[in-house]
């Protein structure tokens, strides 16, 4: 199977899956979109495989989550059906397979990129890892389950302030909040994540039946929160605040928002 915007590797259990555009810090468009989905659906069809391993190419960015120039103000099209045609069925692929998925974030993960590293099961980050929250700097709310996942894992506080502030987490604070798992030098993450991914493939059928009850303990809403966000983000995404938001983003400077 061959994909342009992610590398794909099946070997002793584990499926790897990099999203693979460093050069744009590994940012989403609507082809990464759909082969990131696609390789989520063939690895949980194959019996070979136990654990789903995901990360980004390159020491700098795991995924800078959407990226902007598919989304300019001219061009930005319906981003609630964006949301729901492009981003959910990949929230609710990683969180309805019984594979376990490990991520390894190897860089900044921002926006709908940090919302998918919570999405997983596990994480494992690199000491130059940061978790951004970025909506609010280009007048968007958060998407991609960030709403729904963020609270439940580190509490209503911490994450209102990251979604409403907009500063990043860095590796150790992401540890100490319980977000990540371990913390490794950037020369490390990748054989620390093929441990760890080996460990879990090797595991008992049990995994996948633990991974379904603790969704149904947690996640039980998790598909109705992800069509609000997609609702909401509409709404957001027609705003004047957002078509600013992305031009000083583009333009590298500090948005002027006027609350309209």
């Amino acid at each position: 199977m061959s994909y342009d915007t992610i590398l794909y590797e099946k070997l002793d259990g584990v499926a790897t899956i990099t999203l693979n555009r460093p050069e744009a810090l590994n940012a989403f468009t609507a082809e990464m979109n759909r082969e990131l989905l696609d390789a989520l659906k063939d690895g949980s069809r194959d019996k070979a495989v136990r654990c789903f391993v995901l990360t980004g190419a390159g020491e700098r960015a795991f995924c800078a989550g959407q990226d902007l120039k598919e989304r300019s103000p001219d061009r930005k099209g319906s981003l609630g059906e964006s949301l729901r045609s492009r981003y959910n069925p990949i929230i609710l692929a990683i969180r309805r397979t019984e594979k376990i998925v490990l991520c390894a974030v190897n860089g900044v993960a921002a926006g709908a990129g940090c919302n998918l590293t919570l999405a997983c099961d596990l994480r494992i980050a690199s000491e130059n890892a940061r978790f951004i929250e970025a909506f609010v700097r280009v007048g968007l709310g958060p998407d991609c389950g960030g709403s729904y996942f963020m609270p439940r894992l580190i509490g209503l506080g911490k994450a209102t302030e990251l979604f409403l502030l907009g500063e990043p987490l860095n590796a150790q604070d992401a540890l100490r909040y319980g977000l990540v798992t371990k913390v490794v030098p950037a020369a490390e993450l990748a054989a620390e994540t093929r441990a760890m991914a080996e460990r879990l493939a090797r595991g008992p059928r049990s995994a996948g039946l633990i991974k379904r009850t603790l969704n149904r303990s947690m996640y039980g809403e998790l598909a109705a929160q992800l069509e609000y966000e997609a609702s909401t983000q509409e709404i957001a995404g027609r705003t004047a605040d957002y078509d600013e938001g992305v031009r000083a983003f583009m333009e590298k400077r500090t948005p002027a928002f006027k609350g309209e």
